[in-house]
């Protein structure tokens, strides 16, 4: 399993229901994709950083996914280029189902 996190800093804050609405309006596309475990929209706690984190099943898929194309795209949405590290998951605590 590989995670990547997905960075936008902006020198203003991010206004936090700019980001949840981002969230929910973003979020369709990611419900039942293929490969991803899960992702989340989060904001910094100083507010100029906003955050995704996906996991993935495998880093093949990780890596497709973040196509030129999606990066010039999520600029758009985010008005800052992302820095997007990708981190090996070596170990996941699931407290979902209980």
């Amino acid at each position: 399993m590989i995670g990547v996190l997905v960075t936008f800093t902006q020198t203003d804050k991010f206004d936090r229901s700019s980001i949840a609405k981002i969230a929910d309006e973003l979020r369709g596309p990611f419900e039942g994709m293929a490969g991803l475990r899960f992702k989340s929209f989060m904001l910094g706690e100083d507010g100029v950083r906003a955050r995704n984190f996906y996991a993935w099943d495998d880093e093949e898929k990780a890596r497709a996914f973040f196509t030129p194309e999606l990066v010039e795209k999520v600029t758009g949405v985010y008005g800052a280029p992302p820095k997007i590290e990708y981190l090996d998951i070596v170990g996941f605590v699931d407290n979902s189902g209980t």
